[in-house]
């Protein structure tokens, strides 16, 4: 008889996990308190276009549903920051060849519903709110949108309900059940840089574009239509924050001061700034991310985190690849199972969450600062030579499956060293140097 599983949420990781599950032989009920976004139009402003790396694709591969995901995604070789002057600077990701994707969040959601519908023991059910759960039993109640409840009951509940989850909300209350929650002091917004009138894109289109200004940035990645999804990062309060822009004057003046190459690419501007939601951004822990062998959580619910190295999607895809190399480890096991899920990738998730804040602060500061661009050029340049002994720490993170927590604690090292390294007299006439790089040996040995 098949085990049965109850999903909370059919969001991107959710409809992902059903998907693995489905190829497991389980019985899967997937149970999502919004419409069925496949039949409603997309909504604008809210979605932040998605960053896929190598976690993410070899968790898409490992179901074989990459091949699907790659008609719609979009490679970027490199950052390209965008002064006040106007003036350009690049900076690649990776070795050659190596790339981040830019893919839609909506786009990728349907996809992956879609994928899930289509396995014959996946039933997939909208407009149920998760209302109760019982975590002894891994029974769970749900409320339809017409107020009809009906209780599910299941072998195990996953929770894939975000950042904000019912299922993890229940866990609270057990004892000594840690969860903190800590909203950053900056929100989102969405802007729309369109396609010219030929469908051609007004930005370069295989990178991502940054506009880093200190203590507000504003980034883009391409559609494939042609457009730009824009995001501005801005503080909540302050002389130059969301409350403090009230007026269309007040918005045109600043993005004009601040970001005037932007005013001839989003013809909209005024209009979608008003229109257009913000969004807070938080960090949520908790710990243990598991219940016995009846409940789990996964994604966000686990470890919602900030979108500044693109990695909130990677690391829930990677969580059900974990997920399922665990499956496959122990058997009918599960009680050795959830516990080792929930062992190893704990510290996975905290390390993600550390990295995502420490890049906030690369993207909005030091991609304007040329030391900080010469640093990572001599990182490439010396892992080239030497890629058995130095790989940097946007490679571990984004074009590598090393764990998120050692890639931090590496990167921690790293970062030490390099510091030594930019000491050096003259180091921008010399950073190719035989000096520099025998330097840089006898640091690592």
């Amino acid at each position: 008889m098949r085990k049965k599983v109850t999903i909370a949420g059919a969001g991107l990781v959710g409809s992902l996990e059903a998907i693995y599950l489905a190829k497991r032989g389980f019985q899967v009920e997937v149970y999502e308190r919004r419409p069925d976004m496949r039949k409603v139009e997309l909504s604008a402003g809210r979605s932040i276009n998605l960053a896929l790396s190598a976690r993410g694709w070899n968790a898409l591969k490992a179901v074989g549903v990459d091949q699907y995901v790659e008609k719609m995604a979009i490679p970027m070789y490199k950052r390209v920051m965008h002064a006040v002057d106007g003036s350009l600077t690049d900076q690649q990701y990776g070795q050659d060849g190596e790339a981040i994707y830019s893919v839609s969040r909506g786009g990728l959601n349907q996809l992956l519903m879609n994928l899930a519908g289509e396995q014959e023991n996946v039933n997939m059910h909208f407009n149920y709110k998760c209302v109760d759960v019982d975590l002894k039993s891994a029974s769970a109640t749900f409320e339809h949108n017409d107020g009809n409840q009906k209780n599910v009951d299941a072998d195990m509940i996953i929770g894939a309900d975000g950042a904000y989850s019912v299922i993890r909300s229940k866990m609270i209350k057990q004892d000594r059940f840690q969860y903190s929650q800590h909203y950053i002091e900056h929100g989102y917004k969405e802007l729309t840089i369109p396609a010219n009138s030929d469908g051609t894109y007004k930005l370069e289109v295989n990178a991502l574009h940054i506009w880093p200004r200190g203590s507000y940035m504003l980034i883009a990645l391409p559609n494939m239509d042609g457009s730009f999804t824009c995001t501005l990062f801005f503080p909540y309060e302050g002389e130059y924050s969301f409350n403090s822009l009230q007026t269309e004057q007040q918005v045109y003046g600043f993005f004009k001061e601040v970001f005037p190459d932007t005013l001839d690419l989003i013809p909209n501007l005024v209009e979608e700034y008003f229109q257009n939601p913000t969004s807070s951004l938080a960090i949520m822990r908790c710990n243990p991310w598991t219940v016995d062998d009846k409940v789990l959580l996964i994604g966000d619910a686990a470890h919602a985190t900030v979108p500044f190295y693109g990695q909130g999607m990677n690391a829930g895809f990677e969580g059900s690849f974990v997920l399922d190399q665990l499956m496959q480890k122990h058997g009918e096991d599960w009680q050795a199972c959830f516990d080792e899920y929930s062992k190893i990738r704990k510290p996975d998730g905290d390390g993600v969450q550390d990295l995502s804040m420490h890049n906030f602060i690369v993207m909005r500061d030091k991609t304007a600062d040329p030391k900080f661009l010469l640093q990572k050029k001599i990182e490439l340049h010396f892992s080239k030579k030497y890629p058995d002994k130095w790989l940097p720490l946007y490679s571990m993170v984004s074009f590598s499956t090393i764990r998120y927590s050692e890639a931090w604690e590496i990167g921690q090292q790293q970062e030490k060293l390099m510091q030594k390294v930019m000491d050096v007299p003259n180091i921008e006439d010399k950073w190719e140097s035989y000096e520099v790089e025998q330097l840089m040996l006898s640091l690592i040995a």
